[in-house]
């Protein structure tokens, strides 16, 4: 080995010693503090599995009792019941505020929502499925396209339209054609016959074999013949 290798080896092997040294020499300086830091983050992820075993779980148990039985009100059509609940059982409306921390409370805010849609209460409506955090692939869209409609009853038409297309996921060749259609057929309600033709093309294009792509085409012809 020439002496210029030996001598640059020499250098990195000091620089890695050095760097060793000072990392040994930190640690004993502030071995106290990290100790406690250490300790500090296993209580900390102690506290957090205890709470969740102990608290959160119980609650979420509890919550899923309640939904139970409002969620049978709600397929009955039984609003008022499934909102306020029948004096045994919780309604939505207090499962929220009872078990706010349980994915229970979360779903609550969705059927709260439909609940008050069913009932004219649109204002409502939106405000409580604003409030719910839905999976992409389908209670996610519907709350989406439930604000739509909410909207579109205030006559709301643009804020509507704009919540059919969020609805509109593209991944879901069930809902996507749904809220298309609906966005294309408000844009009709606004006179904007070549935005809708856009929209009933792309449900020709990507979803025909879906229930709305099987009857598209009458309404690619409506829209065609109202553009000037």
């Amino acid at each position: 080995m020439s002496k210029s290798k030996k001598e640059t080896k020499d250098e990195g092997l000091e620089l890695v010693e050095g760097a060793l040294s000072k990392g040994e020499r930190f640690i004993e300086e502030n071995q106290k503090t990290i100790t406690i830091v250490i300790v500090a983050i296993v209580a900390v992820v102690a506290i957090y599995l205890a709470f969740n075993r102990f608290y959160v779980k119980p609650k979420e148990d509890e919550a899923r009792k309640q939904m139970f039985v409002a969620e049978q009100y709600f397929e009955r059509d039984s609003f008022k019941l499934a909102i306020n609940g029948d004096g045994n059982y919780l309604g939505f409306q207090d499962i929220i505020k009872e078990y706010g921390i349980t994915k229970s409370a979360n779903l609550a805010h969705y059927y709260l929502g439909i609940s008050y849609l069913k009932m004219g209460k649109y204002d409502n409506a939106i405000e409580q499925l604003k409030k719910f955090s839905g999976d992409k692939k389908m209670l996610g869209p519907e709350a989406k396209g439930a604000i739509g409609d909410a909207l579109m009853e205030l006559n709301k038409t643009d804020e509507a339209i704009d919540y059919y297309l969020k609805a509109a996921v593209e991944d879901n060749e069930f809902l996507a054609p749904y809220y298309l259609m609906k966005a294309g057929l408000a844009y009709e309600e606004k006179g904007e016959f070549k935005k809708a033709l856009g929209l009933y093309d792309k449900i020709n294009t990507d979803y025909k074999k879906s229930n709305e792509g099987r009857y598209i085409d009458k309404y690619i012809q409506r829209a065609k013949l109202k553009i000037k």
